[in-house]
């Protein structure tokens, strides 16, 4: 049998159709990493096409990992010749051969995410940039779309005039370059930017590449920017055996700068492209499948396509409504212990949410009840001080040009080097033209320093020797000399004895991470390198963390959730003003690639699904009410289950709303596009017109909070609002008709 009888029809098609532009439309859980790889597998093995000439690209190191480990898999000789890589990763293994072209050093620095910030901050400084009026991250962010465009700060420049606040932009852009240029530094955009620029000006170094990667495969392709679609059609177009694999209905990162135009069109940039659509899903029940569809469909910038399943229908998609955003929170850690009791694991569930700020509930939760979680997006390993610390010796030591890296440690730990000596020796080395470790390296031409020279002196003796040495021993080596020669633990200890226990596990992890980088490299039978470990290091993401044989609940946003999935998925916060956002609802293509952000959370569920809401939420300080997200609107009712005991309230006689409040209350309890699930709501047992049975200074019970004192008592819109400081749970604010207080 081969392995190509295992591929659906449309998978074999693409697999088989090697020839010219191909466009596949993989719908979720479709398996077009399945079908890359076997792409792969058929260039190799059928077509004889020698591995050298194969190059796929992926957006995360996981993803390449993975299609790396099926493709070794499935082709028993010469697969280790076949780029599998990175847009990023890609591109840094061309610019550390040719970026010299360009006038850089091929042992540049890779400027991470607070680099960044912190460049920022002082050419802000330099250039007397109000940043109250042009904040930092605004600036950064600017200059990063003005990048993934293609824009020199030449250009931009041109394009601002007559705009006074882009013409600032335009002039921090160019000293933002001229500094990562002193410095010999990229940050991340210039990655994908200096490759096209090296391919634009130097013929011979692209048709070197255009010969090399004949077949090229691209994964994710709807999230590609301006940038890689010029880095990708640049490589491709001398051959055309250009095949792309992505999703419209899963593009979610404009905020990145992905053009989802990329997608929808791909035909009209490349000719004869042949389409192949992949519906058949894998992953989820039906249900499930229904669900998303019946949302996405509500957009109109997207190619048609509808997933369908062979698994069963499965499970109805659970609705749960809550009071707050604590009883919400509340419910999923229970619900998980629950479901944990009867079997399942607890890395089978996940919990996702629109924003980072509505971990905290879940982790405080998730805390009481002594259940294991790790959220993807919190801060990053190597964003931690210690770190960050110990990296700068290392980027020292691989690149003194880097005035980031030297300004770091040139006091750390401390040596008597204070904020007026290094001005000093920034001045010195602004006005001769040269870095910050250049002009270390002449203190005798620094004016005023004084006797300052001295410590200076010592400082750059200390970095020659580690120079010395990194040619002379491993990095693991190198690294243990450092903490030697610098008595950075000891320093730690001293500084804090509470906290230096963590940072001390948090260097021992380092220390592992290089030993494991050394030992992958022998493997490959490649020579370990300083700059080798610290690109590695320079291009993890924080997904990438994520060990899926870990036994915990993994908490996460939307955005970071795409790619994987879990048995069991909460997707928590469906409140319109949260999910969507606020931000998105007046503009339709925001309001669309939210849809979208939607469709990707529900497609990461494989058997379960829960959604959830909450009356009222603390947001920025405020309790708002907002009324349940349009997208669960979107879901048919049949698809649905309610449990309806956490709406049912008391009955009790009360005299008939008013046919406005009528209608809020029809709003507010009809989530669904059928009403046959608002019918199980019932109306608030206690309203402004009958009054309530206690007052303030009155004791009441609560079924779940116990016995407590009534504080406050405030009219609301729709109910009055109650404060009660309960014995044993603290202060709560509820709606009477929720809270259905007792009194004693």
């Amino acid at each position: 049998m081969s392995i190509y009888d295992t591929l659906n029809e449309q998978q074999r098609e693409a697999v088989f159709h090697t020839e010219g532009p191909l466009l596949i439309l993989a719908g979720a859980g479709s398996g077009k990493t399945r079908v890359l790889t076997h792409r792969i597998a058929y260039l190799m093995e059928e077509k004889g096409v020698n591995p050298w000439n194969i190059f796929a690209i992926t957006f995360t190191n996981k993803a390449a990992g993975e299609m790396r480990e099926r493709v070794d898999k499935l082709v028993s000789f010469g697969s280790e010749s076949v780029w599998v890589s990175t847009f990023h990763s890609a591109c840094v293994r061309i610019l550390r051969r040719h970026i010299d072209r360009l006038g850089y050093e091929n042992n540049f620095t890779i400027y991470d995410g607070d680099d960044q910030k912190t460049l920022m901050k002082a050419i802000c400084k330099k250039l007397n940039i109000d940043t109250k009026a042009y904040k930092e991250t605004a600036l950064l962010s600017a200059i990063s779309s003005a990048k993934d465009q293609m824009l020199t700060p030449d250009a931009y420049e041109e394009q601002a005039e007559g705009n006074y606040g882009k013409k600032n932009i335009a002039r921090v852009y160019r000293e933002y370059e001229s500094q990562l240029r002193g410095s010999n530094a990229l940050d991340f955009d210039d990655l994908l930017l200096k490759t096209v620029q090296l391919f634009e000006t130097q013929p011979d170094v692209l048709e070197y590449y255009q010969e090399r990667f004949r077949y090229i495969m691209v994964d994710e392709y709807q999230d590609t920017n301006t940038v890689q679609f010029r880095f990708i059609s640049l490589l491709a177009a001398r051959y055309q055996n250009l095949c792309v694999v992505g999703d419209d209905d899963q593009s979610i990162y404009k905020f990145r700068g992905a053009n989802i135009r990329n997608i929808l069109n791909f035909e009209e940039e490349f000719q004869d492209a042949r389409v192949i659509k992949l519906e058949q899903n894998y992953r989820s029940t039906g249900n499930i499948l229904d669900a998303a569809n019946a949302v996405i469909r509500n957009n109109r910038g997207r190619k048609d396509k509808t997933l369908w399943t062979d698994n069963g229908e499965g499970e109805r998609i659970l609705y749960r409504q809550f009071y707050n955003a604590y009883e919400e929170a509340e419910f999923i850690a229970e619900d998980i212990q629950s479901q944990v009791r009867q079997g399942m694991l607890y890395q089978d569930s996940a919990v996702l949410y629109r924003t980072n700020a509505q971990s905290r509930l879940f982790e405080e939760k998730f805390v009481a009840s002594n259940i294991p979680y790790k959220i993807v997006g919190g801060i990053n390993f190597y964003a931690r001080r210690e770190i960050k610390d110990l990296l700068a010796y290392l980027k020292t030591i691989d690149n003194g040009r880097d005035d980031l890296a030297v300004r770091r440690i040139i006091n750390v730990p401390k040596r008597g080097i204070g904020l007026t000596t290094i001005n000093r020796v920034q001045e010195s080395a602004d006005a001769r033209g040269i870095g910050f470790y250049g002009a270390l390296q002449g203190t005798d031409l620094i004016p005023n320093i004084g006797r300052a020279a001295a410590k200076l002196d010592s400082f750059v003796a200390l970095i020659e020797y580690f120079k010395s040495r990194a040619d002379q021993e491993s990095i693991s080596e190198l690294m243990e000399e450092i903490l030697e020669m610098t008595a950075y633990i000891e320093t730690l200890e001293a500084e804090d004895e509470e906290g230096a226990e963590a940072r001390i596990q948090n260097i021992d992890e380092l220390l592992s991470k290089i030993v494991s980088y050394e030992e992958a490299c022998e493997e490959a039978g490649e020579k370990p390198g300083l700059s080798g470990f610290l690109e590695e290091v320079a291009l993890v993401a924080d997904i990438d963390s994520l060990d899926e044989n870990q036994d915990y609940v993994v908490l996460m946003t939307l955005h970071s959730a795409k790619g994987l999935e879990f048995p069991h998925v909460y997707l928590a916060g469906l409140e319109d003003g949260l999910f969507p956002s606020s931000m998105s609802t007046d503009n339709p293509e925001d309001l669309e690639e939210e849809r979208r952000l939607c469709y990707v959370g529900i497609t990461r569920a494989q058997k379960r699904l829960t959604v959830s809401c909450a009356s009222q939420r603390m947001i920025r300080g405020e309790i708002r009410f907002n009324p349940v997200s349009r997208f669960l609107k979107e879901i048919p009712s049949e698809l649905v289950e309610t449990e309806k005991k956490l709406f049912e309230k008391e009955q009790r006689s009360a005299p008939a709303p008013s046919a406005k409040e009528q209608a809020r209350r029809a709003f507010h309890q009809q989530p669904f596009q059928s009403s046959s699930i608002a019918k199980g709501a019932k109306q608030f047992a206690v309203t402004k017109e009958k009054g309530l049975d206690y007052t303030v200074g009155d004791r009441v019970s609560h079924v779940k909070f116990g016995q407590g004192t009534v504080k406050v008592i405030t009219e609301g819109g729709r109910d009055y609002e109650v404060t009660v400081e309960f014995d044993t749970a603290g202060v709560r604010k509820m709606f009477a008709g929720f809270a259905k207080l007792k009194k004693l």
